[in-house]
């Protein structure tokens, strides 16, 4: 609201109402299904109204924060798939040591100059100077989404669902392929799905990470939400038993599990 409020009366950018149309269409369809969240940490109101006014023309939710400690709250209240941050923020310990444990590979926009003290971020990060071009926002924004996002090299199997456990809150596999799955869970634990989370199968005694891709549901109050993910992070053994599990369980309508040890 705040920063809604500043760039309605101080900034009337069009190249803000504009950004939508400069995203590819894969990224607009996949904001269709859930609004992607962005943090931005930027301590100027001009400059924070017009960042945020930008990505909330274009789909985005944004949260703008105006201190490192807004920051970190944020960071810490939900899961976010991309922060835009102030140069000077960065060097901050605060906000690196937040961001980092809760989003490991989320990756950051740092607007700025970092002058002699050179910025080490965990992490996928890119550097924006000022003023803030919001074409080259786009840009920047596009880049690092599309980054994100995996490169599907099989085909995804819908199978008979199948109980799971995602960090501890029971959940179902609807389909499969040999990088990832696709969970459906009660829609009101969404807050479970961080960006890094652990997946357990029961019926075939298999425990693996999983990197969250997209979650979607048909709305905020929606009684099941879908998740998508990729293996991560996981041992040579685990990834091989898992494409043994994924070749083995039977799709829909072909009967009951098998147990794979």
């Amino acid at each position: 609201m705040k920063a809604a409020m500043i760039s309605s009366a101080l900034w009337h950018d069009p190249s803000s109402l504009a950004m939508a149309r400069r995203l590819p269409m894969s990224l607009r369809l996949l904001m269709m299904n859930e609004r992607l969240r962005v943090i931005v940490a930027l301590a100027d109101a001009f400059e924070g109204a017009a960042v945020y006014d930008g990505l909330l023309s274009a789909g985005f939710e944004p949260a703008w924060c105006s201190t490192v400690r807004d920051a970190a709250d944020a960071m810490r209240a939900r899961p976010f798939d991309l922060m835009i941050a102030d140069m000077s923020f960065a060097l901050d310990g605060r906000l690196q040591s937040e961001g980092r444990a809760r989003n490991p590979l989320t990756p950051i926009i740092l607007i700025g100059d970092p002058g002699s003290r050179p910025v080490s971020w965990s992490g996928r990060t890119m550097h924006l100077t000022r003023p803030v071009d919001q074409a080259m926002l786009t840009c920047f924004v596009t880049m690092a989404l599309h980054q994100d996002k995996p490169v599907r090299r099989s085909a995804r199997k819908q199978i008979t669902p199948i109980q799971a456990v995602v960090n501890g809150v029971p959940a179902r596999i609807v389909d499969v392929s040999a990088e990832g799955l696709r969970l459906e869970l009660p829609g009101d634990r969404r807050s479970v799905l961080s960006p890094i989370f652990s997946v357990r199968v029961p019926v075939a005694d298999l425990a693996f990470t999983v990197q969250r891709r997209w979650t979607r549901s048909e709305s905020t109050s929606a009684s099941t939400i879908w998740c998508g993910g990729s293996l991560s992070q996981n041992r040579t053994s685990v990834e091989q038993r898992w494409r043994l599990f994924m070749d083995t369980v039977p799709i829909v309508g072909d009967g009951h599990v098998t147990l794979v040890r």
